[in-house]
């Protein structure tokens, strides 16, 4: 019976962090929010702020913050039409793990760098 409740909550922890990674995961989710979370709201703002990310890849990936609710995009009628993007309050919930991950990348980087 043992063996039958550890995999039980091994599958409790492996289902949702993979749930948490299909939203988040890949190369340009995270500092696409970061970028928006710290004032770039324009589509330009937004691609200069992060090397090496194409418009075609800026697209894509805005358009699947804001199906996830992270990010909405808001078009102001004037003219020329100008259209914003800004974080939704739901995305502020993933600020923790942002930290988490950048001082977990700061200490791996003097763990590989400055121990060895």
């Amino acid at each position: 019976m043992a063996k039958k409740k550890i995999h039980c909550d091994c599958l409790d922890t492996i289902k949702p962090v993979r749930d948490t990674l299909d939203v988040i995961s890949g190369k340009w989710k995270l500092p696409i929010i970061i970028s928006i979370s710290t004032g770039n709201e324009r589509f330009t703002e937004i691609q200069e702020s992060i090397p090496g990310i194409t418009p075609k890849v800026l697209a894509k990936e805005l358009k699947e913050l804001e199906c996830h609710h992270l990010i909405k995009r808001i078009v102001i009628n004037d003219y020329p039409v100008k259209i914003l993007y800004k974080t939704e309050d739901y995305a502020n919930t993933l600020t923790p793990i942002i930290y988490v991950l950048k001082d977990w990348g700061l200490n791996h980087r003097k763990e590989l760098f400055e121990n060895h």
